[in-house]
């Protein structure tokens, strides 16, 4: 009986070895291809756009005074705040320098002084969910919340618990709104609680400028509807925008079980979604519509992503690897239908397309 088994194991090594090499092959290309070189005049051009226009928000608040205007303004601002965290994000995945140092210096200016998110806390989250996208038990991006991205074990059982559950694709985008709070209380809980915290008291101190310091100075030269305002608007829609941003990336690609044992290659790929839109969508998105490859090669400079799509969709097609890709309404609407179908929880409508893949 041992002879079968032994086979088996042996059959699933040089299976395993082969899929290693799939993705050893590709980075060997890509990197012939220059595609991990440092872009610095491009993120130099960024860094001060996105500076000079986060200056110009703040001229223009103080020029326009107490007037309704700064409704508008406060929706500039929560552009430019996220385009800034999709600046953060760049440094954090190591896209920007060659030194690690000057990377996580830019990261955390970025991310806690103006997205008041903490980027030690920040790391150990996304960590996670890049090295197993999707996961069930190691992604905490689907881990059970107030959402369910998979069928809960549990479902609620109180009847309004029933219909928001089962309902959950329409208000997602919504819930969105306060993603924003959402990420930075997870922050301040997290900079409080942990003392080994890496640069914990800078951190705690660039964040607390960011959330102390910025809503005393709107109710300082605002009256306090008018700051009020501005908050509410500012806040509402970075996080709309934030959330939307990244869950067209994942939400409603294949769930893999906690002991999945996909190789690298093809799990980064079958959980990731692209965004069509070319630049357009590369820069609305801060490179995220390149989902699939920066999930290959995080730390590939976001310019780059686009140059290296027809190598990677033409090396996903060779190794028969799905690559998907859809325009960002059709994105959000598989979102929607997704969530809604794991709300349902019907065996007929949720189905995990490679969930029992081992």
């Amino acid at each position: 009986m041992s002879a079968p088994i032994l086979a088996t194991t042996e059959r699933r090594t040089r299976a395993s070895t082969a899929h290693a090499s799939d993705y050893s092959a590709l980075l060997k290309q890509v990197r012939a291809d220059g595609l991990l070189e440092r872009r610095y005049a491009y993120y130099a051009v960024r860094a001060t756009t996105l500076a000079l226009a986060l200056a110009g928000v703040v001229v223009a608040a103080v020029f326009v005074g107490d007037s309704w205007v700064q409704a508008a303004l406060a929706a500039a601002l929560a552009v430019v705040v996220v385009q800034v965290v999709f600046l953060s994000h760049d440094a954090a995945h190591r896209q920007i320098f060659k030194s690690n140092r000057a990377n996580e210096f830019a990261a955390l200016v970025m991310g806690a002084l103006v997205g008041g998110i903490s980027l030690a806390w920040w790391n150990n989250k996304h960590n996670k969910h890049h090295a197993t996208p999707n996961t069930i038990g190691r992604d905490s991006d689907i881990a059970p919340s107030v959402v369910h991205f998979y069928p809960a074990e549990k479902p609620p059982r109180s009847t309004m618990g029933r219909l928001l559950t089962e309902r959950q694709g329409w208000w997602f985008f919504p819930l969105l709104m306060v993603e924003e709070i959402n990420l930075q209380v997870q922050s301040v809980i997290a900079v409080l609680t942990r003392p080994g915290m890496r640069r914990r008291w800078l951190e705690l101190t660039l964040m607390a400028v960011r959330l102390l310091g910025y809503p005393a100075l709107l109710f300082i030269f605002l009256p306090a509807g008018k700051a009020a305002a501005f908050l509410g608007i500012q806040a509402a829609l970075t996080g709309l925008y934030l959330g939307a941003a990244f869950a067209a990336s994942h939400i409603g690609m294949p769930v893999l079980p906690h002991d999945s044992r996909i190789d690298f290659f093809r799990r980064q790929v079958l959980t990731s979604r692209n965004v069509a839109g070319g630049r357009v969508a590369g820069w609305a998105m801060g490179g995220l519509n390149w989902q699939i490859e920066h999930h290959l090669f995080p730390n590939m400079p976001r310019p780059n992503l686009r140059r290296s799509v027809p190598l990677i969709r033409g090396y996903c097609a060779d190794k028969q690897v799905a690559y998907h890709q859809l325009t960002i309404f059709r994105a959000w609407a598989t979102v929607v239908g997704h969530l809604n179908r794991v709300g349902l929880a019907s065996k007929d409508a949720f189905r995990c397309p490679i969930a029992s893949m081992r």
